[in-house]
């Protein structure tokens, strides 16, 4: 070991060995980054880039009256937001923060489009800031398509109302409620006239949510408004003002998309998927039941299952055992009872239903357990 000198330093010694520190410290502050200034945005289709991945957009379309949000390096807040419109039609505009494609502005890094089959997750985390003097809802929009277009408008769009202040609604009408990521909501189904809109609204506000985009694209396919071959374009998270909504901010958004073996596929393709389903009817002149036996052949068990499927024109479910099926015709879902929600692999669980028909009887021809489509036996 070397010893410790016992002379103080020269003269000379202080001299450079001040010189040097000098020399660091300014190597140090001109490699470290500068602080990002937040920027404030009044163009009506203006944006920016915030955390270095996502797009921070103003997006002001129902109105001539001036909005202005400013990003910040996490999200945005709206800082002016005049002018009101009516609140039963649509509303001003979607301040908002998203990751993928929005009318040819894709987010830096982004794989988005990305096949649904191919997602095994797509984490995300929003914390918002409401306020109590506006009219708006607190929506985080997922866009899906058949194509993996980055322009123009998707299929459908999936919202999620985080919470809703004033005189408002979604687009469509209410026709059930469900529980996904663990919260319970009201589903309402309808179309803006240029897309298909299905939204998850929550009973009460959430300022703060981490959750799996994934969950609400399986109820979608298993609603029957979006399949596993389409494409996911973007999620986004904002606001839908029609009056004020000055003071309204995106505190923190995040967003991944994770793809690989999503255990997903086109419909009809064996080796994709991770369930079989047997439907077996008994059919009379205008009436007829239906024994339906879902198989997990997956290696992972299924705790908790909905199984999706279209019935055919003219046909209406009258009643059900072993699950609920909702709505009673068209795109329906069966969702297990507290008794048979655990599917374990290679095993089984069966439900059934009466029904009314007219015309000639066929039997669905698709079915996706949980988003994932099945086989038919």
């Amino acid at each position: 070991m070397r010893p410790l000198s016992t002379h103080p330093p020269t003269g000379r010694g202080l001299l450079g060995a001040l010189l040097t520190a000098l020399a660091t410290l300014a190597a140090l502050v001109a490699a470290a980054p500068p602080a990002q200034a937040d920027t404030t945005i009044c163009e009506p289709f203006g944006s920016t880039v915030i955390q270095g991945r996502y797009v921070a957009q103003n997006n002001r379309w129902g109105t001539n009256a001036t909005q202005c949000v400013t990003a910040t390096d996490t999200g945005f807040r709206v800082t002016q937001a005049d002018g009101s419109v009516p609140t039963n039609g649509a509303p001003k505009s979607y301040p908002s923060v998203f990751d993928g494609c929005h009318y040819t502005n894709c987010s830096p890094g982004t794989n988005l489009p990305a096949q649904v089959s191919t997602i095994s997750s797509a984490p995300s985390s929003i914390s918002y800031g409401y306020v109590g003097n506006a009219v708006y809802n607190a929506s985080y929009d997922i866009w899906l398509d058949p194509t993996p277009r980055t322009d123009g408008v998707n299929r459908t769009e999936i919202m999620i109302w985080f919470n809703r202040v004033g005189p408002i609604q979604p687009i469509g009408s209410q026709i059930g409620t469900v529980t996904v990521g663990g919260r319970f909501w009201q589903v309402w189904q309808g179309s803006n006239g240029f897309n298909d809109v299905l939204s998850f609204v929550a009973p009460s506000a959430i300022g703060s949510w981490s959750f799996d985009v994934m969950d609400f694209v399986r109820q979608a396919v298993s609603r029957g408004m979006a399949q596993n071959n389409w494409y996911l374009t973007s999620v986004q998270a904002g606001f839908e003002p029609w009056q004020d909504g000055v003071g309204l901010a995106v505190n923190s958004f995040s967003s991944t998309v994770n793809t690989g073996d999503g255990g997903g596929g086109d419909p009809g393709e064996p080796g994709d998927a991770a369930c079989e389903v047997t439907y077996s009817a008994n059919v009379w002149p205008g009436g007829f039941t239906a024994e339906v036996i879902v198989t997990n052949t997956g290696t992972a068990p299924v705790d908790g299952w909905k199984l999706g499927f279209t019935l055919p024109s003219g046909q209406r479910v009258t009643n059900a055992w072993n699950a609920t099926v909702a709505p009673s015709s068209g795109a329906v879902v069966a969702s297990n009872a507290a008794h048979n929600a655990w599917i374990a692999p290679g095993g089984s669980q069966s439900f059934g239903f009466q029904g009314v028909h007219s015309g000639a009887f066929a039997e669905p021809d698709a079915f996706s357990l949980n988003g994932t489509a099945c086989v038919t036996a």
